[in-house]
């Protein structure tokens, strides 16, 4: 009977996490901030300010940059405020203002500013690719696609056929 249920087990495990990479969400194991977890890329992370759609500041004092996503302008120098903006900085404060993430640094690890580049997690959520599906970015490599950029592009179809948030609301 043991044998048997020991069998259930890890067939609902297996089940579970092919279940889990096709829908882009993550559940990593960290105990501390800014510690790799040894079984994977992830770093954790505390985000103590959005400062747009695409780019939080982190408690350590550095600055991270969503991969292979860019979200309307709202704090560029020398742009105006972009159609959708707000609302994608809003959306981002939401999802992750005062939480701990979990980052899987990119290729180059930094950006030309010194920005860290990452794909964030939130609990089970992938935060690039749950914007991208709301709408609140698009997809954008800047010539480097990430490990996750096909499936970025799937999602980034998707919420235009709808078409949602910046695709509903913004002439290109």
């Amino acid at each position: 009977m043991r044998k048997i249920l020991l069998l259930i087990f890890f067939v609902l495990v297996i089940g579970c996490t092919s279940n889990a990479s096709q829908n882009l969400k993550v559940k990593p194991l960290v105990t501390e901030p800014n510690e790799k977890n040894s079984s994977s890329n992830l770093i954790k992370y505390k985000v103590i300010r959005v400062i747009d759609g695409d780019t939080v500041e982190l408690k350590n004092g550095e600055r991270l940059r969503y991969n292979d996503i860019d979200t309307p302008e709202t704090v560029h120098p020398s742009k105006p405020v972009e159609c959708y903006g707000p609302q994608a900085s809003a959306k981002n404060k939401d999802l992750v203002e005062g939480e701990i993430i979990l980052v899987e640094l990119g290729d180059p690890e930094k950006d030309r500013y010194g920005r860290l580049l990452g794909y964030v997690y939130i609990d089970d959520l992938f935060v690039n690719a749950e914007l991208v599906r709301g709408g609140y970015a698009e997809v954008n490599s800047y010539g480097n696609p990430g490990s996750k950029f096909n499936e970025l592009i799937q999602i980034e179809n998707k919420a235009k056929s709808k078409p949602t948030g910046l695709w509903a609301n913004c002439v290109n």
